[in-house]
């Protein structure tokens, strides 16, 4: 791996070490070194490079929301007032423990947010008490995710 112009770049070697970490952040370093062919610490000191780029964002247990009885994904396009409320709104979006994602865009709406709630119910009790409450906020537009079909990171 190298820094070319701001971008990193890397090899084959890179790519597998980073397909198996993608598969499975717990595979012991022992199995990728053979699948990688490279001894287990040319593969811990390659991973400590990566990880020194910036190129893992971190690692992470996903837990089933749907385990905890929640069961309800949706996406909201919040529309606001004026584009300088932006920074008020996501501050008090980040004390909602529901709102998953925050994403600025362009666009209809000004802020889309990913929510997970037990049910509908719920969705609706934080849209009408927590979200359209906030000062700025104008509307909001909500979609009810039926099921996620594609659940995937960059490929390599």
């Amino acid at each position: 791996m190298r820094l070319n112009n701001n971008n990193l770049e890397i090899d084959g070697i890179d790519k597998v070490i980073i397909r198996s970490l993608m598969d499975n952040a717990r595979i012991s370093v022992t199995e990728i070194s053979k699948s990688a062919g490279i001894s287990g610490a040319a593969v811990h000191q390659r991973i400590r490079k990566l990880e020194q780029f910036g190129f893992f964002k971190g690692s992470q247990m996903i837990i089933d929301p749907s385990v905890l009885g929640f069961k309800t994904l949706a996406f909201v396009g919040v529309f606001l007032d004026k584009a300088s409320n932006n920074k008020n709104t996501v501050a008090r979006l980040k004390k909602i423990p529901e709102v998953l994602e925050c994403h600025y865009t362009t666009g209809d709406w000004s802020i889309f947010i990913k929510l997970q709630c037990r049910d509908n119910k719920h969705l609706m009790d934080l849209l009408n008490r927590s979200i359209q409450t906030i000062p700025g906020v104008s509307r909001t537009e909500t979609f009810i995710s039926l099921e996620e079909q594609i659940h995937r990171q960059l490929h390599l």
